[in-house]
């Protein structure tokens, strides 16, 4: 039915319809599903999702390689004990981003959404904004059908992959997937989710992948917690209708362009970044040992 943004902005447009209608539709003509059996197995995902974003917020979980864990638990306490500079809204969004990342880590259930590596980001910022907006969790369910069509256009026509595009195909897709969906769940258009998750890939485009020991644990916990702030501002900038220069389709192509470019060893070797800092060694030869 759809392969590029535009082409997903069209039929939204012939059908008068929202962009989780198309993903549905076309969910249940590929898979051969009815309707309630591809809700039902979304609401699966979504309790996933909502375990994931909460186990560590009270209490430490800890990596199999020890390099991280508890600091969901840390920004979660920070947010209730203290007067962040953030705000509570925010460090909430982040302590649920790094609960999911540290679940992860310590070889939990988690959802893919885009990679494991990025896995934090649309759950937090889904469960933050349906916070802030008081809605149910059908309309999360709907939001999570408009971020995975926003993945599969990125998955097909460019690359989800640290390995092969930089933390920019993970965190940069994952935040462009939860901009997208935080905007249509707050009454935004088709065009204005797209223009969101333009905003979200253009914020970040070039971030590199470079995990400590070659483990998706560090930096990629803190690029978590940043990617949920990028969605939520980029859902905002264009819920503002502030318009992106340049389309969707072509943001996309871009982004690829550049993680092509990216050398071997910020593309998730753990042979650049921070991963080959003198600390950065030490670590992983600690941890590899």
């Amino acid at each position: 039915m759809f392969n590029k943004g535009s082409e997903l902005i069209n039929l939204c447009n012939e059908k008068q319809a929202k962009i989780f209608e198309i993903v549905i539709e076309k969910e249940q003509k590929t898979s051969g599903l009815s309707y309630d059996e591809v809700i039902k197995k979304m609401k699966e995902t979504l309790e996933v999702m909502k375990s994931s974003a909460t186990s560590a917020l009270n209490k430490e979980i800890v990596s199999v390689s020890g390099l991280t864990g508890g600091n969901s638990k840390r920004v979660q306490d920070y947010k209730n004990n203290h007067k962040t500079i953030s705000g509570e809204f925010i460090n909430s969004a982040m302590a649920k981003a790094l609960s999911t990342s540290e679940v992860n880590a310590s070889m939990g259930k988690i959802c893919a959404s885009p990679t494991a590596g990025a896995s934090g980001i649309v759950p937090s910022a889904l469960l933050a904004a349906q916070e802030k907006l008081n809605v149910d969790d059908d309309m999360l369910v709907n939001a999570l059908f408009t971020a995975a069509g926003i993945g599969e256009i990125v998955a097909k026509n460019a690359t989800v992959a640290g390995a092969e595009g930089g933390c920019q195909a993970e965190c940069g897709v994952a935040a462009a997937m939860a901009a997208g969906a935080i905007t249509e769940m707050a009454g935004g258009t088709p065009s204005q989710a797209l223009t969101a998750a333009s905003f979200a890939l253009i914020n970040i485009m070039g971030l590199v992948c470079d995990p400590i020991a070659g483990l998706v644990e560090y930096p990629c916990n803190l690029r978590n917690a940043s990617g949920v702030i990028n969605a939520l501002i980029s859902a905002d900038l264009a819920l503002a209708e502030v318009q992106s220069l340049i389309p969707f389709d072509e943001v996309v192509e871009a982004m690829y362009k550049v993680g092509k470019s990216l050398p071997e060893s910020l593309r998730e070797t753990a042979q650049g970044g921070i991963a080959d800092t003198p600390t950065g060694r030490k670590l992983s030869d600690e941890v590899i040992k």
